[in-house]
């Protein structure tokens, strides 16, 4: 049985911030990433306090500058990509790869993010880098911002509140995508643009302590707008630039259930599938949906936004939607006497029929389909699954191998769902790229430890390892699935 189309890009996907290191390389400035330091989380209480691992004031930023310790800034090195890359690729290369999901560093190209001449080293990193992705046939799907703002961006302007990044970021969208016209197709404007509202530091450069804590959410949705605006202009200049290109946006695929079929459960999880469809609406449409405009005058927010802000989104649409899938969530109207636990930047209520991962993310294979359908029903657009992966802790056995079926398992039974989504439901879907395809220090907490990839890179949390690669057990099962274009899962 055939489940997916012929010419279905099959990857995986990585992030500049978590896997380059060089830090201080190549002429780059440092970036909010390279001041997140390792959280060192002991136990479940401490992975829910998502805002404690993602939030830093001044004096943090202060003492990270200091110093050039690597160790609790494990960013700063990730998995040293930056001179690994071509041994890393070609380790890609060898699954049959068809696509390549990574990430621009904005500090790697404008060190302070506001420079009008770009850095041409930084350039010619990623020509070499597309370089070396195109000689295998996969094709680079780029991300132009994913979690790492410039830090003098941060610092000087208060970052995406300051309505003058819109014209740094696009400056910076027309350098890359003029240089790389004849490199790169696809791309995405801003990784998972509504978790401003999650993390505000790491996605909008905000820093929550220079603000009135009273209007802080009404400067977070300020810094949304300049966001959406810029993520338009964005479109407008790639489509210019490189007349093929197609340009999605970046969504954070947090699915809710109403915890029971109590009427006041069920308005909860329709109220909290706003907060997630909200940025995909407004992106999608190019117009803000009427229930966040509502949302803004009950508040008493008054977001500035001005008729050609509004003309801008309006005409720049993207050509797809993509979004991070990994678990699902339930939701109650009382929470009270309620099993709470995490998920991507996220905690829930924990539902009762599905198993949990060793970072307590719930495992919901059903979930990707129904997100799938929900998405298309919604905007008739293609759909890509850009993210989608089972951080665990691998061990090498006393073969030297590593046997990760738990991932062969999860990555199976998403992929299988796909195929239904594709095939019964009439969903519309690009591709797919997993969430690592090579271990990378995990984007909250900042560890090694929690795995995700098909390859092994030896580091631990502290950074210790000499950064070998291996291929564990799920390499080549990935490999086989690429192969067959999926078919060879469906065979039973």
């Amino acid at each position: 049985m055939k489940m997916f189309p012929e010419g279905f890009l099959w990857g995986g996907a990585i992030a500049a911030n978590q896997c380059e290191g060089a830090w201080k390389e190549g002429g780059k400035g440092p970036s909010v990433a390279d001041v997140a330091k390792f959280a060192d989380p002991q136990s479940q209480k401490d992975l829910l306090d998502i805002h404690k691992l993602t939030d830093i004031d001044d004096e943090a930023i202060a003492k990270a500058l200091a110093t050039d310790d690597e160790t609790y800034y494990p960013k700063r090195h990730g998995i040293d990509f930056y001179h690994h890359y071509k041994e890393d690729i070609r380790l890609l290369a060898g699954m049959g790869f068809k696509v390549f999901r990574l990430s621009i560093a904005w500090s790697r190209i404008f060190p302070h993010g506001d420079e009008e001449t770009p850095n041409e080293e930084g350039l010619q990193f990623y020509d070499d880098v597309f370089d070396e992705c195109l000689k295998y046939g996969m094709q680079p799907l780029v991300t132009m911002s994913h979690y790492e703002p410039p830090l003098y961006l941060v610092t000087k302007y208060n970052g995406w509140y300051n309505r003058k990044l819109i014209d740094f970021f696009t400056h910076y969208v027309d350098v890359i995508t003029k240089r790389y016209q004849d490199k790169v197709k696809y791309w995405l404007t801003f990784n998972e643009i509504d978790s401003i509202i999650r993390h505000p530091f790491m996605t909008g450069g905000l820093i929550e302590s220079r603000f009135d804590p009273e209007q802080f959410e009404e400067v977070e949705y300020q810094a949304m707008h300049h966001q959406f605006v810029a993520s338009a202009l964005a479109v407008k200049i790639t489509h210019q630039n490189i007349p093929d290109a197609k340009v999605g946006c970046m969504l954070t695929k947090v699915t809710f259930y109403p915890y029971t079929c109590k009427p006041e459960d069920v308005l909860e999880e329709r109220e909290k599938m706003r907060e997630i469809y909200c940025y995909s609406d407004t992106q999608v449409f190019g117009e803000y949906p009427q229930y966040l405009l509502t949302k803004y005058h009950n508040k008493g927010y008054h977001i500035v936004m001005s008729e050609e802000d509004l003309k801008i989104m309006k005409e720049n649409p993207v050509d797809f939607i993509s979004f991070s899938y990994y678990s699902s969530n339930c939701v109650a109207k009382d929470t009270s006497g309620l099993d709470v636990t995490t998920g991507n930047t996220t905690m829930a209520i924990k539902n009762p029929y599905l198993p949990s991962s060793q970072w307590g993310w719930q495992i919901d294979p059903i979930g990707l389909r129904i997100s799938l359908i929900d998405l298309y029903d919604r905007y008739h657009k293609p759909l890509f699954v850009v993210e989608n992966g089972l951080g665990a802790i691998d061990t090498i056995d006393e073969n030297g191998e590593i046997q990760d079926d738990y991932r062969i398992d999860y990555l199976s039974e998403h992929i299988k769902q796909m195929g239904y989504a594709i095939h019964d439901d009439g969903v519309e879907l690009m591709g797919y790229t997993t969430w690592a395809p090579i271990d990378l220090v995990s984007n909250s907490s900042n560890q090694m430890s929690k795995r995700y990839g098909f390859i092994y890179v030896d580091v631990d949390d502290y950074g210790h390892g000499s950064y070998k690669r291996m291929k564990k057990k799920s390499y080549d099962w990935y490999k086989q699935v690429i192969e067959h274009n999926g078919d060879n899962l469906f065979e039973d």
